[in-house]
C-alpha cells in the first residue's frame, strides 16, 4: 500500500522551494502526492514563523489540520518550516495531535519524519541551519510556465526587528553552476519565467567567490533556451551596482522589474533598524536605475510603526512614496518579535496609529498607482497568460510579478492557454488592475 502525504506550505517562495523539494523526496520514495487534507495519511505543514500574523496562520492551519486527525480522517501531522524551527517542542506540548516537528536543517530526511510518523513515532530534531535544503529535485507547486529560482538563503544583515537571521542562520549560497544546471532542467520542463529569490539576492557571490556576482549569474541565465523572463526579487539597495543596472538594462529577458524592500527612507529609523541609508541617498540610487533602465518598475516594501517613528519622521516616508512613484508597493506594520533587539526597544508605536499610519500609505499609493495605470491606456505591452476566468483572461506584463501583483484582465478573438505570450493593447483599468485586448 501507498501511503499518500499532503503538503500545506505557508509563507514566503523560499518556504516554497524548501516544500517543493521535500516533495519530490517524498515521490520518488513512493509515498503518493494527495491533493487535499482528507486525501491524506499524512499531512505535512511547512509554516512561516517572521511575524504575528504569520505566526497566527501557521498556528490556525495546524489546528485546523489537527481536527482532521481527531475525527480519523488523517493518521499523522508533520510540522516543519520557520515556526517550527523557532518554537521546536512548544508546538508538541500545545498541540498533543501533533506527530512530530522538525527545524528547517532536517528537511532532508523528511522522507523517514514521515514513515514514523505513520507508525506512530514520534520525530523531534533540530540539526545545524547550514543544512537546510539549497538545492535539489523538485516537484513544482506553481502553474507549469514559471518558478521560483533560489540562490541563497539565511542572512547576516541582522535588522533590528527581524528574527530571520535567527530562525534560517547565517547566510549561504549555491555554487554558481548548481543554479545554472537546476534553471536548464526548469526550462527542459516548459518554465518560461524565472524569479530569482533569495534572502539578499544581489549579496550573491561574496561567500563563495568574495565578490558580488549576481550580474555574472544573470548573464548565464538569460544564454538558455526557453526562457523567456528574469525576474529579479529581495534587491538591497546599497548592493545594487552599476554592472547590475547594466545587465538589467541590456538584456532582453531580464525583466525590467526590481524588488527592492527599503523598510523607511528616514536615516534616523533606517539606523535604529540597522539598515543603511536616507531619503536622499536611496533617491539617488532609485532615480539612477529609473534614468539606465528604460520603463523600470519598482517593488518595494515599508514598515510603518518602528519604535520611535515620530509623525515627522512618518510624513517623511509620505513624502518620499510620492516623490518616487513606485510602480509596485507593500506595506507592513511593526510586529515585536521576541529575540530581536527591536522587541524591547523603547516608545513602541500604538497599534492603532500603526494601523492608520499603514493606510495612509495604501492610500497615497492607490492614488498614484491610478495615475499610472491610466497613462498606461493606449500601452501595447508583451503579456504571459496565466490562466482563463470566465470569458476573459489573466495576464501579466513585466510590470507584474505573480502572486503578489495585480495584472491584465484580457479579451481575446481566439483560445489561449497557459504560458502563451502575445501582444496587448491597453484599453481601459480597474483599480490596480489593467483591462485590454490581444492585437
Amino acid at each position: 500500500m501507498n501511503f499518500k502525504v499532503g503538503m500545506i506550505s505557508l509563507g514566503c517562495p523560499k518556504n516554497q522551494v524548501d516544500g517543493e523539494v521535500m516533495l519530490e523526496k517524498l515521490n520518488k520514495s513512493g509515498f503518493e502526492i494527495a491533493q487535499s487534507i482528507e486525501d491524506s495519511d499524512v499531512m505535512i505543514i511547512n509554516t512561516c514563523g517572521f511575524i504575528e500574523d504569520a505566526k497566527r496562520e501557521a498556528i490556525e492551519t495546524i489546528l485546523e489540520v489537527a481536527e482532521y486527525k481527531t475525527a480519523g480522517l488523517i493518521s499523522a501531522i508533520v510540522v516543519t518550516g520557520c515556526l517550527a524551527e523557532r518554537y521546536q517542542d512548544e508546538i508538541l506540548k500545545e498541540i498533543p495531535e501533533v506527530d512530530s516537528v522538525i527545524g528547517i536543517g532536517a528537511d532532508r530526511d523528511i522522507v523517514k519524519v514521515c514513515q514514523k510518523a505513520l507508525i506512530g513515532v514520534q520525530t523531534s530534531f533540530y540539526p545545524e541551519k547550514k543544512y537546510l535544503l539549497l538545492e535539489g529535485d523538485r516537484m513544482l507547486s506553481t502553474p507549469s510556465h514559471w518558478a521560483y529560482l533560489k540562490i541563497s538563503d539565511g542572512c547576516d544583515n541582522k535588522c533590528s526587528y527581524c528574527a530571520i537571521p535567527s530562525i534560517r542562520g547565517s547566510y549561504i549560497e549555491r555554487p554558481m553552476e548548481s543554479i545554472i544546471t537546476e534553471a536548464k532542467s526548469l526550462a527542459d520542463k516548459g518554465i518560461k519565467e524565472l524569479i530569482i529569490i533569495a534572502q539578499d539576492t544581489t549579496k550573491y557571490g561574496v561567500k563563495l567567490y568574495g565578490e558580488y556576482k549576481l550580474a555574472e549569474l544573470l548573464k548565464e541565465l538569460v544564454k538558455i533556451d526557453g526562457i523567456e523572463w528574469i525576474r529579479l526579487f529581495y534587491c538591497y539597495p546599497d548592493r545594487i551596482t552599476d554592472e547590475l543596472i547594466g545587465v538589467i538594462a541590456g538584456e532582453e529577458k531580464i525583466c525590467s522589474y526590481i524588488d527592492i524592500p527599503l523598510q523607511h527612507c528616514n536615516k534616523d529609523i533606517l539606523r535604529t533598524m540597522n539598515r543603511n541609508g536616507s531619503y536622499d541617498s536611496l533617491k539617488e540610487v532609485l532615480l539612477k536605475m529609473k534614468e539606465k533602465i528604460p520603463n523600470l518598475a519598482l517593488r518595494t516594501t515599508f514598515m510603518v510603526g518602528f519604535p520611535g517613528e515620530s509623525d515627522e519622521q512618518f510624513e517623511e516616508l509620505c513624502r518620499f512614496i510620492k516623490d518616487i512613484k513606485f510602480d509596485k508597493l507593500g506595506c507592513f506594520t511593526f510586529s515585536p518579535e521576541e529575540d530581536t533587539p527591536a522587541f524591547d526597544f523603547d516608545n513602541q508605536i500604538d497599534e492603532d496609529v500603526k494601523k492608520r499610519r499603514a493606510e495612509v500609505l495604501m492610500d497615497i499609493q492607490y492614488s498614484i498607482t491610478e495615475e499610472s495605470n491610466k497613462s498606461r491606456v493606449g500601452n501595447v505591452y508583451r503579456v504571459v497568460i496565466d490562466k482563463k476566468e470566465n470569458s476573459h483572461y489573466l495576464g501579466r506584463s513585466y510590470l507584474d510579478s505573480p502572486e503578489i501583483d495585480s495584472g491584465i484582465i484580457i479579451t481575446s478573438g481566439r483560445e489561449l492557454k497557459s504560458g502563451d505570450y502575445i501582444n496587448v493593447k491597453i484599453t481601459d483599468y480597474d483599480g490596480y488592475d489593467l483591462i485590454g485586448e490581444e492585437i
